[in-house]
């Protein structure tokens, strides 16, 4: 791989990672467990993993964005994941800084275009 390519590759990583937060927290109005949430960011085009989406999972639960209950009717326990209220707010607040900025930085792009 050519220098410019792991350039490419290491900055799109980055971009990823600024927004994955956002997707992620945009999809658990809903209560869902991991692997139906990671079908769901994969239908809307945002391939994820379960490795990175389990550790960031347990990172917002921890930080008490997300309530986490036990379903175990079924024969395989799942545990589901929703919004807190807190959650609710920081998605707000992540949610506007996203739209400014991006506002933004189409507008500087459309500049040079």
């Amino acid at each position: 791989m050519s220098n410019f390519d792991d350039i490419i590759k290491n900055l799109q990583q980055e971009l990823r990672k600024g927004t994955l937060v956002l997707a992620v927290l945009s999809q658990l109005f809903e209560k869902h467990y991991g692997y139906s949430l990671v079908e769901t960011l994969n239908k809307h085009g945002l391939q994820i993993d379960q490795n990175t989406l389990y550790p960031l999972l347990r990172r917002l639960d921890k930080q008490g964005l997300l309530e986490a209950t036990w379903d175990v009717s079924e024969t395989r326990p799942r545990k589901y994941y929703k919004l807190s209220e807190l959650g609710i707010r920081v998605y707000n607040e992540l949610k506007n800084t996203y739209y400014n900025s991006h506002t933004v930085i189409e507008n500087m792009m459309k500049e040079v275009e």
